[in-house]
């Protein structure tokens, strides 16, 4: 009954030529620059540099076992998902990087559980990939949290998230492509607080777009980073709802109506913010995620549980396993 840690990334060492394979444009590439260090590439743009911890099972495994940490959940690097690009393209570059995803996470398949992308701008196509990874052996899939100006209530994901249900698929809901200005390219700005703010946006979009409404209970749906500012700024959100009607109340229930109906992970960093995610969404809503292997991610992984003395040896099983198991169906 060990620690698993519901969100982390990963990137292959190799791929093949995307402009040759799917179509021309600034497709990511990877530069190699030793054994151990590549630089994702996008065009001739450098995007960010990585380690062999995010292609090797080994690597990744040994730093698994020196935070004591059970099995992984392996999803996407977002800057793969090519929402921009035409559903064809987006599905070819889905299948190859799915594919490569497996060969990662294959030489342990009890610790290492894949997660797939797919092609959400393109909603048939985005369920046919769905079926295909989840056959090859994908146990869920992960989600950017919009496509362009399109947000989780648009009819197209709306329809995906009601294929997750029907198929018992567990969905990861990442923030990505965020908005930048002067203002925020500076401090990593874009990653500080337009991270937060994006997976805010998108759990709204969840309540004030109907799609909780719409869509079946069974619907195992999580957010990264915490569900970012939602549990904070959840008492606006309840106020606006309650005294602006004419604007906000059209969800079937108010905000605090659907906290049941999603989770988040534990990726906050803080004892006093992790209290707030258990008094406004109850433990059983919170799974243990770290982000790693990135720099921002935590280690060691679960600090953040191991310090907030404010939580029961139940609550923190729940979190470290009971909650990410009902997630996964384990």
């Amino acid at each position: 009954m060990g620690t698993i840690d519901i969100h982390t990334h990963a990137v292959p060492k190799g791929w093949p030529d995307l402009s040759t394979q799917v179509g021309p444009g600034p497709w990511p590439s990877l530069r190699v620059d030793s054994e151990r260090e590549a630089m994702i590439m996008v065009g001739s743009r450098e995007f960010r540099r990585i380690e062999e911890n995010c292609w090797s099972a080994e690597a990744r495994l040994a730093e698994m076992d020196a935070d004591d940490v059970d099995i992984q959940v392996v999803s996407p690097t977002p800057v793969f998902f090519s929402y921009e690009k035409p559903g064809d393209e987006a599905a070819k570059v889905a299948r190859i990087f799915n594919d490569l995803t497996l060969e990662i996470c294959s030489p342990a398949p009890d610790r290492l559980l894949p997660f797939a992308q797919v092609p959400l701008q393109d909603t048939d196509a985005a369920c046919a990939e769905l079926d295909r990874a989840i056959a090859a052996g994908h146990r869920g899939v992960e989600i950017g949290n919009h496509v362009g100006d399109r947000d989780l209530d648009h009819e197209g994901i709306v329809t995906f998230l009601q294929h997750c249900a029907d198929r018992g698929v567990p969905v990861l809901v990442h923030p990505w492509d965020m908005p930048d200005s002067p203002r925020l390219d500076r401090w990593m700005a874009r990653w500080l607080t337009g991270m937060p703010a994006e997976t805010h946006l998108s759990i709204i979009a969840m309540i004030l777009g109907g799609v909780f409404d719409r869509v079946p209970p069974t619907l195992r749906i999580g957010f990264a980073h915490g569900g970012g500012s939602f549990a904070f700024w959840l008492g606006r959100f309840e106020n606006a709802w309650h005294r602006r009607p004419d604007v906000v109340g059209v969800s079937e229930l108010p905000p605090t109506g659907y906290l049941d109906r999603f989770s988040v992970d534990s990726v906050v960093f803080d004892p006093a913010a992790l209290r707030l995610l258990v008094d406004t969404l109850g433990a059983e809503q919170v799974m243990l995620g770290s982000d790693y292997p990135y720099p921002l991610g935590e280690r060691p992984v679960g600090a953040v549980i191991d310090r907030a003395d404010f939580l029961t040896d139940e609550q923190k099983a729940a979190i470290r396993h009971g909650n990410a198991r009902r997630f996964l169906a384990l």
